[in-house]
């Protein structure tokens, strides 16, 4: 379905997630994170860009995987993303949500 974020129309799934990684920049991150009550800073962008990284890399990501980053403790990441980190933030990095998410 299509949904507008930060003024641009994209395809995004039943759950909010965007279909197409294409479709993301910081403005429409911002816009995903503002509707998710999270105003986005340095820290979480820090955070975020990791994930897209490693996710569009192919690699699968998990809480445990985001520990070992070096980018962000545990801690932290429950923190910046509360209620579900993983969840959050690879809906805000624009990336398909992780298996381990339900």
């Amino acid at each position: 379905m299509e949904k507008v974020l930060a003024g641009q129309t994209v395809q995004v799934d039943q759950e909010g997630y965007l279909i197409d990684p294409n479709q993301w920049n910081e403005e429409i991150a911002r816009a995903i994170a503002a509707e998710e009550g999270i105003e986005l800073t340095p820290r979480h962008m820090a955070v975020v860009k990791w994930i897209r990284e490693t996710a569009l890399s192919g690699k699968p990501l998990s809480i445990r995987t985001v520990k070992k980053s070096g980018v962000v403790d545990i801690k932290e990441f429950y923190q910046l993303f509360p209620g579900g980190p993983l969840k959050l933030s690879t809906k805000i990095a624009g990336v398909s949500k992780p298996k381990s998410c339900l």
